[in-house]
């Protein structure tokens, strides 16, 4: 044993390899995890070469972002999925592969939110619902029903009716029926606070399970809405998610990194994939010719810069660790620059979105605001689909998961960590 121990203490590797395996099992442990998928595999060595070659063997977690409305009210964010699924599908060989499949995490608001709900809740087969097609052409025929610039009122109608479009989708599902690590943000107008719909809060503390419906309810009301939680512990007045975080991409991040239970080996963003996608910028179009009302527009006016500010952020954080593991997708804002927001036929309005994301993307430069890329979106997005491939790859045959996802039915461990507020109203 003492020979075994001086060994370890001289080799910093083998020790660091040591350590993470204790700390799996403890997790393993501690979760009584049974799923296979998230066991130590029975062939526990590890080559020598790569104990000696230093690289990094835990893998990457990889999130997924979906910004609020903005000026397509969530359509250049679908059409971005759709792109980005069949890039994944082409390149796995596999017809059947979906967006979930490939993140580990996801963070929508508003639009967003509702295409996360769309994409990364499992139906009765256990897989994801829908497909990144079906999710966009959801969106095309429902887009005026679940936007911010609907005629004042329409939201609540549709949305309170039992018979409404999202709890003919959804039913009686809740966030504990979502596949991977989920993120969704409101308004709550009584705690007057942001309010994160999680799916490790829902696992994790009784009052915090919401139905898939009224989140996305929530997340998506132009005016208050109020919703309850399954156990009816906790109420909320919500407003939309543009207006408590309209770009979600800090908040994932933040959620990864203080996640130790679901996120063992995660300690910066050299560990992370982050795809972020917007919907085009509000402002590019200008208040002035619009129908949607001031105060909307105001609203959309600070989403977008909010959402600016954190694309910045998260580039600068990114950039001073020396990786191109961040893409964000957005519009360049010559695009319909004097309609503002996308209307017209089904047909017209994709063929829009299309032209956006083959314009050369715009990204942000540190201490310089924004340039124009060399590449498109699209070339963006083809990039990313291979680095996604190769962590996947790469994940089977680790030894370490890089995820350890909490199920249904563990024990509590107290490590819910989003920025949910409760009300006991």
């Amino acid at each position: 044993m003492a020979a075994a121990l001086s060994m370890l203490e001289s080799n910093y590797e083998a020790d660091k390899l040591t350590y993470e395996i204790f700390s799996i099992l403890e997790n393993k442990f501690l979760f009584e995890n049974k799923n296979p998928q998230f066991c130590l595999p029975k062939q526990t060595a590890l080559p020598l070469e790569k104990l000696k070659s230093g690289k990094h063997i835990t893998g990457k977690v990889r999130i997924l972002s979906i910004d609020g409305g903005g000026a397509t009210n969530g359509l250049l964010a679908a059409k971005s999925l759709v792109h980005l699924e069949s890039n994944l599908q082409r390149k796995s060989n596999n017809p059947n592969a979906r967006i979930a499949h490939y993140f580990d995490v996801v963070a929508g608001s508003g639009a967003g939110g509702v295409l996360a709900a769309l994409l990364f809740t499992a139906g009765k087969d256990g897989r994801p619902m829908y497909s990144a097609q079906d999710a966009l052409n959801f969106m095309v025929e429902n887009h005026g029903k679940i936007s911010r610039s609907s005629p004042e009122g329409i939201f609540r109608r549709v949305f309170r009716s039992s018979e409404s479009v999202l709890g003919k989708t959804f039913g009686d599902l809740s966030l504990k029926d979502t596949m991977k690590a989920f993120l969704v943000p409101c308004y709550d107008l009584n705690s007057c606070g942001p309010f994160v719909f999680s799916r490790a809060d829902a696992l994790e503390m009784d009052g915090y399970d919401f139905s898939i419906k009224d989140m996305c309810a929530a997340t998506s009301a132009v005016q208050s809405v109020r919703v309850k939680s399954v156990d009816r512990k906790t109420k909320i007045a919500a407003v939309g998610g543009e207006v408590a975080m309209n770009n979600p991409t800090a908040a994932a991040i933040t959620h990864v990194l203080n996640n130790k239970q679901e996120f063992p080996f995660c300690n910066g963003v050299d560990d992370l994939l982050v795809v972020s996608l917007g919907n085009g910028e509000s402002f590019s179009g200008g208040v002035a010719g619009n129908a949607t009302p001031l105060r909307s527009a105001v609203v959309r006016i600070a989403g977008d810069g909010v959402a600016d500010m954190v694309d910045q952020a998260v580039s600068m954080a990114f950039a001073d660790c020396g990786t191109s593991d961040y893409v964000r997708i957005q519009a360049n804002g010559t695009v319909g620059a004097s309609q503002g927001s996308l209307k017209g036929d089904k047909k017209g309005l994709l063929s829009r979105v299309e032209e956006m994301l083959r314009m050369k993307s715009i990204e942000s430069v540190l201490f310089k605001g924004k340039k124009l890329a060399d590449g498109s979106n699209l070339d963006k997005l083809e990039l990313f689909s291979t680095k996604l491939i190769k962590e996947e790859e790469r994940r089977k045959t680790s030894i370490l998961p890089a995820v350890v996802l909490k199920q249904a039915g563990s024990p509590r461990t107290s490590s819910a960590t989003t920025l949910s507020t409760t009300s006991s109203n």
